[in-house]
């Protein structure tokens, strides 16, 4: 067998830890990277659109001589929509069409109901006003991510949605522009890097501050993002995509080994893991890997996410791989068996469950309907993949009538009094003495 894919069994004894070690991965930690960022940030601040306008000029080599020259119009949006072959148009359109149905599903609604005291509580929902998505940029860019991002912000009923997307040398690819106008996004400007994650935070007098900046992009990005949370909202801090496939019975290997290569193409430190209880099954897709990766016009980002990052893994049986899984929580996961669905009701943690033979992950990423924007590292532990609910935000209601005021008055002034709070308790006390 050849050494191009680590592989590892259940079985070994030092399993446990190689396993750990395999999965280590921290998005942003570089003390370089995060001094350089925080400067950006600090300059766009204090310099607005004239120092955005330097460092794209600088680090996208675009041609703009002012700021103006970044902004793109509806008009040139619809031009590149309208320029688009009948099939590749088409395909956009079902796209964007079937996320829209998933999401509209998602939006949340308010409600009321009126306690046993004659009190009227409830929530509100309303969507966030102004938004911020990135969008990674070059002649080698994703609409899909356009449509994953700006669909479910206009469901939410997002007033203004301002995109950025990079143009290394003032290049754009036109189907993110067409995209843009299929899904309705308000404003367009070719920035990108930490200077633009800067500008949607504070605004630089030609783009105004958004509430909330989602979106997919490079380290600086990633830093960025982390730095202005909290003078806005942010979506997640995106790690390297990761696939994880497993699978039993019978099965394709050449299908199972596209499946693999199909995120390890994404990026060099992407991550593709392949789990099974059949050895000679976990022999074949070895095989398969080594024979289409060469073919691949993205083999050598390919080769080396798999070779440094990737695995091929043996479990004794079922459990034990969804042990496995539930400890790596990953970006998109494959259940390739007749009985994917029940196996789906034990995993807990995944950002994304593609169930049986015939559902690959690719179908996710461009048009079943759910987002594609996913927890990465870990973290479908405690979050989930980007929807509606990101933009939109919650208000608590509560108006007391003069009777039913008087008992929670009574407890809040006795609470209060406990915490040493004494306006506290006379504000309550006011309503029920």
């Amino acid at each position: 067998m050849g050494k191009l894919m680590r592989r590892l069994s259940t079985q070994e004894q030092n399993f446990k830890q190689v396993f750990a070690d395999l999965l280590a991965f921290e998005t942003v930690s570089d003390p370089e990277l995060l001094k350089t960022v925080d400067q950006i940030i600090a300059d766009v601040r204090q310099h607005g659109d004239a120092h955005v306008l330097k460092l794209t000029q600088q680090f996208d080599r675009h041609p703009a001589h002012q700021f103006s020259d970044l902004e793109l119009s509806q008009t040139q949006l619809k031009a590149a929509f309208e320029g688009l072959t009948v099939e590749i148009r088409d395909a956009l359109e079902m796209a964007a069409q079937r996320i829209r149905s998933f999401h509209q599903a998602q939006k949340q609604e308010g409600w009321t109901y009126i306690d046993d005291l004659g009190n009227t509580l409830g929530q509100k929902v309303t969507p966030l006003d102004r938004v911020g998505i990135y969008v990674p940029g070059g002649l080698a860019s994703y609409p899909s991510s356009v449509l994953m991002n700006a669909i479910p912000a206009h469901v939410a009923g997002v007033q203004e949605i301002i995109m950025v997307v990079p143009a290394p040398n003032g290049e754009l690819n036109p189907l993110v522009l067409a995209a843009a106008y299929l899904a309705g996004v308000h404003r367009v400007f070719t920035i990108g890097g930490a200077q633009a994650v800067a500008a949607l935070a504070y605004g630089t007098g030609t783009i105004p501050q958004v509430d909330k900046i989602t979106g997919p992009g490079n380290r600086f990005v990633a830093a960025a993002k982390r730095a202005v949370f909290g003078q806005v909202g942010i979506d997640m801090i995106a790690g390297p995509s990761e696939i994880l496939v497993y699978a039993e019975g019978e099965n394709n290997p050449e299908w199972l080994a596209m499946d693999v290569l199909s995120q390890a193409e994404h990026d060099a430190v992407a991550q593709a893991i392949f789990i099974t209880p059949d050895e000679q099954l976990l022999n074949d897709v070895e095989l398969a890997i080594e024979a289409h990766l060469a073919a691949l016009p993205k083999a050598e980002i390919a080769r080396t996410s798999i070779a440094n990052r990737g695995a091929l893994v043996l479990v004794k049986n079922r459990q034990e791989a969804i042990d496995l899984i539930n400890q790596v929580a990953p970006e998109h996961l494959e259940l390739c068996l007749d009985e994917a669905q029940l196996m789906s009701e034990s995993i807990r943690h995944a950002g994304a469950i593609f169930m049986g033979r015939y559902t690959p992950e690719a179908i996710g990423d461009y048009c079943a309907g759910p987002n594609h924007v996913l927890p990465t590292s870990g973290t479908a532990r405690f979050s989930s993949p980007l929807g509606v609910y990101d933009f939109q935000k919650r208000s608590s209601l509560i108006m007391c009538s003069e009777q039913g005021v008087k008992p929670l008055a009574k407890t809040a002034d006795i609470l209060a009094q406990q915490e040493d709070l004494d306006a506290h308790a006379r504000s309550a006390r006011y309503r029920y003495q």
